[in-house]
């Protein structure tokens, strides 16, 4: 994820909130609240979702590394490598 992007759309979603519940209301002081509590929810969760990402990564990892895959059994049955051979690639230029 591209962190600019995130904090735009976040951004964007806590306006179309704070103007639906503007409308809605009527009060500034309970759209502000709310909205502070909506921003809160949703860093929660963007939170819980990288938490779940990062450690599905790590279970895959250590299957891997365990001569497992975590895609399924036939997978193991093909041995062969899976890396593919660019000629002339210039690499990465950090590298």
């Amino acid at each position: 994820m591209f962190a600019p992007r995130v904090f735009v759309s976040m951004v964007g979603a806590l306006s179309v909130f704070a103007i639906v519940t503007f409308i809605l209301t009527g009060s500034a002081w309970t759209t502000a609240w709310q909205t502070l509590v909506c921003a809160v929810l949703v860093q929660a969760g963007y939170f819980l979702a990288v938490l779940v990402l990062v450690a599905k990564e790590g279970r895959n990892r250590r299957h891997a590394s365990q001569g497992q895959s975590p895609v399924s059994a036939s997978a193991t049955d093909d041995k062969e490598s899976k890396t593919i051979h660019v000629p002339n690639n210039p690499g990465h230029f950090n590298s």
